[in-house]
């Protein structure tokens, strides 16, 4: 039995970039032949990609960590290295993803073969050739690549269906799929029968088809995390057409409309905008003595312009023409247009610019330098090289690192730490 998975975090990790090489050409006939150290390539980006052909996130059971390959480091005679290549990540197509760190929707996956990329991987790093200058024509400096990026997300899963059924448990959803499609949904006399959604595709005489969705039953409360139904509501937002099934048996111990009432309500506390979805009313059970007394009673409370489809599930009664009526809903119904962040409209808030870097003093007669600029310098420097340290102390100066451990009470001698790289303080 193929278990339905519909939320899951993972960790993806991009490549790192490759580094710049320190070379200088020794070639015959060419005397003063300079720097010839070439580019590092560019690390693996990971890109989720959607597929409407998967319909769970089961895969992601076993497998949550990701990662891209580096870029090759930079070679002799200005060779480049190659680029790492692309770790796509297949997922279904409604796979909303999240940043778990910060919570921020990153983007939405809703059309096949769609492509997010989740994580950039580093930009190589620059060979010597680029650091020739009239006063310095032998340079033996080059970059380490930039680090590839580790991210946290969450995957989650928004059911796309044309159709969607709702309704309190027990109410028929379940048997009204598999009579109306190919489906064969577990069903039994229970509440919460059904713990995770199911799809089938229901095919018309006309030639004409669609999805339906049987979304687990919602109970009162359910927007505010009662029962099961929290879990599936988020699978409602993509459905176009909304089939509110209620149950018309009159052993039930149950009040249809105060049912009906109360599964609106729940699905308008989740979002306003679902209520604004064509609705078709579906009485159920229509096959039990005393529901056809019921249904009249229902109707009287209802307004007069609702769409009303009672139906048997278990004789078919009404099941075709419901169907039928469905689809020429389905087919005037507004396509749902979704809402992702963009980078093409953003709201700008001043505020104050955050310190490039920190000092702390660690221990007597040793400091500790943090900060993202600055150790994103370090890690992007190759120190195999006096020229490389020369010119990371010069880039430490100017950032006013230098006079800050000064102002801190450093003195010569003392040791200056940044992440794992330790150097005397002169």
């Amino acid at each position: 039995m193929l278990m339905f998975v519909d939320n899951v975090k993972i960790t993806v990790r991009s490549g790192k970039g490759g580094d710049g090489a320190v070379a200088f050409r020794h070639e015959k006939y060419v005397p003063l032949g300079g720097p010839s150290g070439g580019d590092g390539g560019r690390g693996g980006d990971i890109i989720l990609k959607a597929n409407e052909g998967m319909n769970t996130l089961m895969d992601f059971r076993y497998k949550r960590i990701f990662k891209a390959q580096p870029g090759q480091n930079g070679q002799i005679k200005s060779m480049y290295g190659h680029k790492a290549d692309p770790v796509y990540i297949v997922v279904p197509t409604g796979t909303s993803v999240y940043d778990v760190d910060t919570g921020k929707l990153v983007g939405d996956l809703t059309e096949n073969n769609q492509e997010l990329v989740v994580a950039k991987g580093g930009n190589g790093g620059r060979g010597n050739i680029h650091f020739a200058s009239s006063k310095n024509q032998a340079p033996e400096i080059a970059e380490n690549g930039e680090p590839g990026q580790e991210k946290h997300i969450k995957l989650e899963l928004k059911l796309i269906a044309d159709v969607g059924l709702v309704g309190f448990p027990s109410v028929g959803k379940s048997t009204l799929l598999s009579v109306a499609t190919s489906a064969k949904p577990k069903i039994a006399a229970y509440h919460f029968t059904t713990l995770s959604p199911n799809l089938g595709m229901v095919k018309l005489d006309n030639g004409q088809d669609f999805v339906i969705a049987d979304l687990p039953g919602l109970i009162e409360g359910a927007s505010n995390g009662v029962g099961l139904g929290i879990q599936f509501l988020r699978h409602v937002e993509r459905t176009r057409v909304l089939l509110h099934l209620v149950d018309m048996d009159p052993n039930n111990g149950r009040e249809p409309y105060e049912d009906y009432l109360a599964i609106r309500k729940e699905l308008g506390n989740y979002d306003k905008n679902v209520l604004k979805r064509p609705e078709i009313i579906v009485p159920t059970k229509l096959d039990i003595p005393g529901s056809e007394e019921r249904l009249a009673e229902f109707k009287e409370k209802l307004a007069t312009d609702v769409d009303i489809f009672p139906i048997s599930s278990i004789q078919h009664t009404g099941v075709k023409d419901l169907m039928n009526h469905t689809s020429e809903v389905l087919s005037k119904a507004e396509p749902i247009h979704f809402d992702v962040q963009s980078n093409d409209s953003q709201e700008y808030n001043f505020e104050p610019k955050a310190k490039q870097f920190t000092i702390e003093k660690d221990a007597e007669h040793s400091f500790v330098v943090k900060g993202q600029k600055v150790e994103t310098l370090l890690q992007r420097t190759n120190l195999d090289h006096q020229d490389g340290i020369m010119r990371f102390a010069r880039q430490l100066k100017s950032m006013g690192i230098e006079d800050a451990l000064i102002n801190a009470g450093a003195e010569s001698g003392d040791s200056v730490t940044i992440l794992d790289f330790t150097f005397e303080f002169i």
